[in-house]
């Protein structure tokens, strides 16, 4: 696909402008989700494939990356949110930044991704207390609760998510996935707070919703 290959070298050359601007005219044509579809999943595939053999990632590229997506959610994401059909059949999902984490772009892919995939998807944003994640889950009927911290210290407060779903009769039946750059460093993590699964990057994220849904709705019957 030529505007992905084009896309790809505006990133490696560090061109932000470029990019954004081939990005700008692709949902001119072609509508925001197309873009989510055509060129972000791909483009994020392809830099996961440039890791090193120590699994460090080319920061100028990821940056780029992350700054020209960082510009479309701003520029499209709500226009995308609303469009007809979006976030429909595929479950309900609650999202957000845990306490003290306020890295938000993660989390907004995350979002982007389940919208196009056909979730229904409640975003709580950055700073979130633990309680409230579960308080949401339960009002709206959320089988998944998606939490994301960038740094150590963050995705400790993880833990508090994971005690409330135990201590309210919840284990299983609503499941936990985390993410963010800490769990790629430190995939030990996942288990350490409690959580049910996690992918490297946001593409992943409806087929690991999916996958915990399913546990959900498992647990659920056999209760």
């Amino acid at each position: 696909m030529q505007v992905l290959a084009h896309l790809t070298d505006l990133v490696t050359a560090g061109d932000r402008d470029g990019a954004g601007a081939l990005v700008a005219e692709y949902a001119a044509q072609h509508g925001f989700g197309r873009v989510v579809a055509d060129l972000f999943g791909p483009l994020l595939r392809r830099l996961d494939e440039s890791r090193s053999a120590d699994g460090t990632y080319p920061l100028a590229q990821v940056y780029v990356a992350s700054k020209v997506v960082e510009d479309a959610l701003d520029k499209f994401g709500e226009a995308f949110a609303a469009q007809p059909g979006s976030g429909q059949g595929a479950g309900v999902a609650v999202i957000g930044n845990i306490e003290d984490d306020c890295h938000a772009l993660g989390r907004r892919l995350v979002g982007v991704f389940l919208r196009s995939a056909g979730w229904t998807v409640h975003d709580l944003g950055i700073d979130v207390p633990p309680l409230d994640f579960v308080d949401a889950a339960v009002r709206v009927g959320a089988p998944v609760i998606g939490v994301s911290a960038m740094l150590f210290r963050t995705a400790d407060n993880i833990r508090a998510v994971r005690a409330a779903l135990d201590d309210r009769g919840l284990t299983g039946r609503i499941q936990l996935a985390v993410g963010g750059a800490v769990f790629r460093l430190r995939p030990e993590l996942v288990e350490l707070v409690g959580g049910d699964g996690t992918v490297d990057h946001a593409v992943g994220a409806p087929d690991l919703f999916a996958r915990l849904r399913q546990a959900a709705e498992a647990v659920a019957v056999t209760s």
